[in-house]
């Protein structure tokens, strides 16, 4: 359940920084008001998750798979470049992420 709500955090976090790139600066309102309102709903969940996750593991995975997920749908839904560096860079992410939930001993309290 706690990893349920770790994709839960991380989507919608990742929803949020799409909305916010969509909002254009806040010329366009509501994708910011709608950014922000993920945000928060993120957040709330993240902080389920640590109930039942150190913090420094569960953070590492929030935050690299969040790093890892807008880096791809910004080059599917806003034509941002993507080259070899960043392939490289998202992998390695990934990697580190995997090997830190199926490896650590830190993940749960």
């Amino acid at each position: 359940m706690t990893y349920l709500l770790l994709a839960i955090a991380i989507l919608t976090e990742v929803t949020a920084t799409l909305f916010l790139k969509a909002s254009n600066g806040w010329e366009n309102t509501n994708y910011g008001t709608t950014s922000i309102i993920f945000y928060a709903i993120s957040g709330i969940v993240f902080a389920f998750v640590l109930k039942h996750m150190g913090v420094a593991v569960a953070y590492a995975i929030w935050s690299g798979m969040g790093i890892a997920l807008v880096s791809i749908t910004s080059v599917i839904i806003f034509k941002q470049s993507f080259d070899i560096y960043a392939l490289v860079g998202i992998l390695l992410i990934v990697c580190g992420t995997i090997l830190i939930t199926s490896k650590s001993s830190m993940v749960f309290q």
